[in-house]
Order: structure tokens, then C-alpha cells, then sequence
């Protein structure tokens, strides 16, 4: 199985054009979709050599790197210079699925982890850890594949001492976001930013005057505008959908960095509420 070198790439920059890439106008993501498919190659291509192969001006190649958070064209293609002194992982034997489908997953939850600390604010992280520290109650939503998340964030919260509501109904969700405190956190997870049920219920958090923790793949969505504090980590455009499983180790990393965060602002409730979860797990061990 071939594939072009935008999927090969990956890393910290791919992370970082694929996060913003939604939030781009037309003509500003055709440059961003050439970044990503040459890779590596870009240092050898110039501002206008990317024009003629988005199919726009070079004027609209400096607009796109300036809103995906260059200063211009030269320094993306420093970023891109810096991933390629990386090293290139060893392609699959393509007639073996099994070593393929190994390799591809392999790949896939390095680039997102890779890419994490691109996208994920250390500042945001310590806002949103702030706000947990000081909530009296936490609502927890999440929706399909983020529900797994959702029940690791609920766990974690729980043993460093957050009182934490976790319900697996939407509907019990959004009423419970709705009775949140002003000083409450309503902690939302979402792959795409774009569940509805999840944005519902964030949105009713706001609306009480509550927090919003926002756990997404993408810095612009409808999750994104409803929440607080936004942590972003994933937001890979992989093949056989290996998205939603990269942005999962992608989004659990992340809540690993907020609770770490979390532990150093409360070190002494988390750790009386860290021995009593162990003593709670010893008791269901053989």
C-alpha cells in the first residue's frame, strides 16, 4: 500500500496545520493541504512554487502560514527542515495486514503524541487545573469513542479528591451541567468538537456561569466556542480512520498533564486522596 508524504510525515507540524486547518478559508487550506502533503519537501519549494501548486498567489501562501501561527513562509519551512532531520520509521511489509495494521497504529499514536505539545498551551493547562482545584463539582461529558476518555478523566478527578458526576445519559448530562455552581467545571471531551449532545451540554454549563474544560481535536468548533479553557490534542487526518484511535492516546496524555498540573496545586489532599484509592484498589486485588 502506497501512501503520499503527508501521512508519512506527521509530527509536530502536521499537528499543528491540522488543528487549524477547519478554521482556514478555501484558498488559505489549499496551501495548508500542500504543506501537509510535501512533508519534509517543502524546504525546497518556494513561496511561489507553493502558490502554483495550491493554485493561488503568493500572497495567500504568506496569509495562510501568518493564521496557522508563522510569522511567514521562511519560518514554516524551518519547521518543515527540523522534520526532517527526523528519523524515518521502517515502511510495513505491505502483503502481511497484520504488520501493516501494527505499523500504521504504531505511526499513528506517535504523530499524535508528537504533535502534542504543539497544540496542547501549557498556560491553558494551568488555567483549566485552576479551575479544577477550586470547583466544588465537575460534570463530565463525552459521547461515543470519548467516553472512554471520559470515565479516565471522571476516575482521575475522583482520586485526587474532585467531587465528580460522570452520567452516561445526554440528557441527565446536560441537567446536570445546567445545576453546576458558578464556580463549577463542566469537563467536555469531543474528537471533532462537533457532538452534539457534548456541545449541549457544555453550552448549559456556560449558561449557568460555570467553567468549561474543552478537551478537542480541533482549535475551532462548536466545542472549542463554548468552552473556558480549551486543551487541544490530536486532530490527525489518518487513513482507516486510526484518527479517532490516535486522538484517544492523544487525549489521554493530555488529561495525564492536567492531573500531574492538578496534583502540584493540591499536593497534600491529592495525596491523602491517592493512598485511599490504592487502598480501595488493594482491596479488589488477589
Amino acid at each position: 500500500m502506497e501512501q503520499n508524504s503527508a501521512t508519512e510525515s506527521g509530527g509536530p507540524l502536521a499537528a499543528r496545520i491540522r488543528v487549524r486547518l477547519p478554521e482556514l478559508p478555501d484558498t488559505e487550506a489549499r496551501v495548508a493541504r500542500v504543506a501537509l502533503e510535501q512533508g519534509p519537501a517543502l524546504v525546497h519549494l518556494s513561496v511561489s512554487d507553493v502558490a502554483a501548486l495550491a493554485g493561488t498567489a503568493p500572497s495567500t501562501v504568506v496569509r495562510a502560514c501568518q493564521r496557522l501561527g508563522f510569522r511567514g513562509f521562511q519560518e514554516l519551512k524551518i519547521e518543515a527542515a527540523r522534520g526532517a532531520l527526523a528519523p524515518t520509521p521502517p515502511a510495513a511489509d505491505s502483503d502481511d495486514p497484520a504488520a501493516r495494521a501494527l505499523a500504521d497504529t504504531v505511526r499513528a499514536s506517535r504523530d499524535a503524541l508528537d504533535g502534542l505539545a504543539a497544540t496542547l498551551d501549557p498556560a491553558v493547562v494551568a488555567a483549566a487545573a485552576a479551575a479544577l482545584d477550586s470547583a466544588p463539582r465537575v460534570v463530565v461529558a463525552a459521547a461515543g469513542l470519548s467516553v472512554a476518555v471520559a470515565y479516565d478523566v471522571a476516575y482521575r478527578l475522583r482520586a485526587l479528591g474532585c467531587l465528580v458526576d460522570a452520567p452516561a445519559d445526554a440528557l441527565t448530562a446536560q441537567l446536570a451541567a445546567a445545576q453546576l455552581p458558578p464556580d463549577g467545571v463542566c469537563f467536555a471531551i469531543s474528537h471533532t468538537g462537533a457532538t452534539r449532545s457534548t456541545v449541549d451540554t457544555a453550552r448549559r454549563a456556560r449558561a449557568a456561569g460555570a467553567a468549561v474544560v474543552a478537551l478537542t481535536s480541533y482549535a475551532r468548533s462548536p466545542l472549542s466556542e463554548a468552552g473556558t479553557h480549551v486543551l487541544v490534542a490530536g486532530g490527525q487526518d489518518l487513513v482507516f480512520g486510526l484518527e479517532t484511535s490516535a486522538s484517544r492516546i492523544a487525549h489521554l496524555a493530555a488529561v495525564d498533564t492536567l492531573t500531574h498540573t492538578l496534583m502540584a496545586l493540591r499536593p497534600e489532599q491529592a495525596r491523602r486522596h491517592l493512598h485511599l484509592s490504592a487502598d480501595v484498589t488493594a482491596d479488589h486485588a488477589y
